[in-house]
């Protein structure tokens, strides 16, 4: 598992970076209808910190099944201007068409990606958090950083610390070859 190191976290020049680098503005992805509790929550403790996190529902807001279409529509509508994707790993969301689609929009635009399991997690038989496929590819290609609900809030550094290395990571690192989803599992 990725989480900010306690190097980075303790630095005393982290806070101070990170308060000239300004309000980043990030886009979340989820499940609307299992996770949309903790979007809630994660929207009020970073509001104050981060610019707009837009609440849409992809599913409903744009009202196709032509994949071209509704990435195009994710990257210029909800996409372009953020820093990075934020996507809250619950039960289903590794079933989920739209999430595998908002990912792969933000992985076209080079942005960063962060994986973050929820306590509501699916575990593998293993005991690994069941994650989108497209996401998966990107942790283990070293492109995407993961980690988890409690450790996102360890401290007041936490999630900007996450954000700046995914931001930091090289756009070489992107896998973005899987096929596209076509429907919900």
């Amino acid at each position: 598992m990725v989480t900010p190191t306690d190097a980075m976290a303790n630095s005393p020049y982290t806070d101070a970076l990170l308060r000239l680098l300004g309000r980043r503005k990030v886009f979340v992805s989820y499940h609307h209808h299992g996770d949309r509790g903790y979007y809630d929550s994660l929207s009020s403790v970073i509001s104050s910190e981060y610019d707009v996190i837009q609440d849409n529902s992809v599913e409903r807001e744009i009202d196709s099944d032509d994949s071209d279409y509704v990435i195009r529509r994710i990257r210029e509508d909800y996409i372009t201007g953020t820093s990075c994707t934020l996507v809250l790993c619950g039960a289903d969301t590794c079933d989920r068409k739209f999430v595998d689609w908002e990912i792969k929009a933000t992985l076209d635009a080079h942005h960063g990606l962060i994986g973050i399991a929820l306590p509501t997690a699916r575990l593998s038989a293993d005991g690994c958090v069941v994650v989108p496929a497209r996401l998966h590819d990107n942790i283990v290609s070293g492109f995407g950083v993961w980690t988890d609900w409690e450790q996102l809030f360890s401290g007041p550094l936490a999630l900007k610390t996450v954000i700046e290395m995914a931001t930091a990571r090289r756009s070489s690192l992107i896998d973005n070859s899987r096929p596209l989803r076509r429907r919900n599992g």
